[in-house]
């Protein structure tokens, strides 16, 4: 049994301790169990710490000179990631990180190097990689059956802007470049990588039309290592949207939602709509993570991914300020 702590104990920190534990420390056979925990506002988590049987900590240095505590989980505001994760591994814990990894390249790739260097295991918690109907997506990619890949659409979106009040972190324009990226479209765009392959350039428009604190829409036209080009958005202030498409010379295939797949060949043949039973993925991952501590597969995102992912964000954000756009003639 792997124990660990929860660093950030607001909604989502929440969310992944329900995954795998219910009250008074049960943890469903899930191989992790949360014995302690620390966040800003201890006052305010104390009745879900003692729920949880949780023992809660003022700050995460009580927890790194824990030596029966092995991981640490992170669902802290992205910028103090790569210290967190650095600090974790100086002390010899393992560590699962939220997404976004980092804000920077160069950040996230110190991380990786602090958690290889101490020989502990880092996972990052990009969840919709543990989807059945994305396992069968990059199946029916590899059997070639969608010919050449020409392009990918990617769309991540949803209302949570509006619930984002001036003086919240995620408010921050710092700790939220690029809007809907930190919070949804980060998403996105580590599926596609899982999916497709690498990036090797973008373009980005983003700015803010209904909020007052971050941006709420945000578009990006890239090209990836492979050659096919790849259209994506994410926007803060939206209906609930999520969709990824494959689009090849011989076939399409689309993920819509995150338990319906359709898939179309080129001319007239084989055409089918596919629903998939759904699935807990923070459990999912949660559940990897201890595997991989326990010497068992390793975490199904390779560290090389993690980083490149964050490179990928990086150059948006960089692609965005920019603001390199063409005139349409009249």
């Amino acid at each position: 049994m792997l124990d660990a702590a929860i660093i950030g104990m607001g909604r989502w920190g929440r969310t992944l301790v329900d995954s795998v534990q219910g009250q008074r420390g049960d943890n469903h056979g899930a191989g992790i169990r949360f014995v302690a925990g620390c966040t800003g506002t201890p006052a305010k988590a104390a009745g879900y710490a003692a729920e949880k049987g949780i023992v809660l900590h003022d700050s995460l240095a009580p927890i790194l000179a824990d030596r029966s505590i092995g991981a640490i989980v992170l669902a802290t505001p992205h910028a103090q990631h790569a210290e967190q994760v650095i600090a974790a591994a100086a002390a010899g814990k393992h560590v699962f990180v939220e997404k976004p990894f980092t804000l920077s390249q160069a950040s996230a790739a110190a991380a990786v190097a602090a958690c290889r260097k101490a020989g502990v295991v880092m996972a990052l918690g990009h969840n919709r990689r543990f989807l059945p109907a994305v396992a069968e997506m990059k199946s029916i990619l590899a059997s070639g059956k969608l010919g050449t890949l020409l392009h990918v659409e990617g769309q991540f979106s949803g209302p949570g802007g509006f619930t984002y009040q001036p003086g919240a972190w995620r408010a921050d324009r710092a700790e939220s470049p690029l809007g809907g990226m930190g919070g949804m479209g980060i998403h996105m765009i580590d599926l596609i990588i899982s999916l497709a392959g690498r990036f090797r350039d973008v373009r980005v428009l983003s700015k803010a039309v209904v909020l007052d604190t971050i941006d709420d829409t945000t578009a990006m036209l890239a090209t990836l290592e492979n050659g096919a080009t790849c259209t994506f958005a994410t926007l803060g202030a939206a209906t609930r949207y999520w969709r990824c498409a494959l689009f090849g010379s011989d076939g399409l295939v689309e993920l819509r939602g995150h338990e319906q797949l359709f898939f179309r060949a080129r001319e007239g043949g084989e055409e089918w709509t596919r629903d998939f039973a759904p699935v807990d993925i923070e459990r999912a991952e949660l559940e990897a993570f201890a595997a991989a501590v326990a010497g068992g597969p390793a975490y199904p995102l390779p560290l090389d991914e993690a980083v490149h992912g964050v490179a990928v964000f990086e150059t948006m954000i960089g692609a965005a300020a920019s603001g390199s756009a063409y005139a349409v003639p009249a």
